[in-house]
């Protein structure tokens, strides 16, 4: 058999990146610096990411602290994060600007799993699709005498477990995200 996989691993690969970083942007009730990730900010006419222009830190379970490394961006900043629609409390303070996670309502809870399933729904429909670019890749080898008929569904098979092993990690990611938003 002479099919290279590495293709198919590659795309669930980086199918599994994107699902983390998305999990990573859904607030849940505890500080996370991740979900600054999108945030940008003006910085001398450039649009750049808050990682960038402002040291993160977790000041407790429920507050962020971030330090400008200019105290002169701390309003833009301020502003990035409150244009982001994140639904996070901002203050400035002497210390820098802190950002409070309030309290999720059950209501906002569900919404946020919803919206996580979704997410998991998306990565699963990209999965799909690279396996069955893979199956129409090994049906032409065959057509094409390249392999038999026993080793296309011996590839059929060995390529399905690569792709029941990721689904099977990205629903574990999902069901660790819900338990997360429910606590």
């Amino acid at each position: 058999m002479n099919y290279d996989f590495s293709k198919l691993k590659q795309k669930i690969k980086e199918t599994e990146e994107w699902f983390k970083k998305e999990l990573g942007t859904l607030r849940t009730g505890r500080a996370t610096p991740a979900i600054l990730d999108g945030v940008v900010v003006d910085n001398y006419g450039a649009k750049s990411p808050i990682s960038q222009v402002a040291g993160i830190g977790i000041e407790d379970p429920r507050t962020l602290r971030i330090s400008p490394y200019n105290p002169e961006q701390a309003k833009e900043i301020e502003r990035g994060i409150s244009e982001a629609g994140l639904g996070l409390s901002v203050g400035a303070d002497d210390k820098g600007i802190r950002v409070v996670f309030p309290e999720l309502t059950s209501e906002r809870r569900e919404s946020l799993i919803r919206l996580s399933k979704e997410k998991l729904e998306k990565a699963r429909i990209g999965i799909r699709g690279e396996r069955d670019d893979v199956w129409n890749e090994i049906q032409k080898k065959q057509k094409a005498g390249e392999i038999t008929e026993d080793e296309k569904f011996k590839l059929k098979d060995e390529m399905q477990k690569i792709i029941d092993q990721n689904t099977k990690t990205l629903e574990e990611m999902a069901k660790r995200k819900e338990t997360e938003i429910q606590n």
